[in-house]
């Protein structure tokens, strides 16, 4: 099921995000046809080629790839990737963010590496 969009981000963008999601999930595997422009855009009830802009940021990236008249389909490392992309520009983006913001807050970099920590060490128990 397609989650609701929101206005945070384009919605091509989303759509490119939520494709991920699903590779990163495992809904697609490697070489395994993913949906059509007009079926993302059923889906999402959004434009068509709205739709093919998503996917073509991830044929772009190589995560996808086409097949002349057959579509695209998820490419043999996609799953990798994605997830050496988001650990290279999310998380990197996400850690700078927190970092400053405990120098604002005046927490020492124990204190950080400490709550780090914590936060692990109760993401693992679940």
């Amino acid at each position: 099921m397609a989650p609701i969009l929101d206005g945070s981000k384009p919605i091509y963008i989303q759509i490119s995000e939520w494709l991920e999601n699903e590779i990163l999930n495992g809904h697609f595997a490697n070489d395994e046809k993913i949906y059509s422009q007009y079926q993302l855009a059923d889906l999402f009830n959004i434009n068509p080629a709205t739709a093919a802009k998503g996917l073509n940021i991830l044929a772009d990236e190589q995560i996808l790839y086409k097949k002349r008249g057959l579509g695209m389909f998820v490419a043999k490392n996609a799953k990798e990737m994605i997830m050496t992309k988001r650990k290279n520009e999310t998380l990197t983006r996400l850690v700078q963010e927190i970092v400053l913001e405990a120098k604002r807050l005046q927490v020492s970099k124990q204190e950080l590496i400490e709550m780090i920590k914590a936060v692990r060490l109760e993401g693992d128990l679940e």
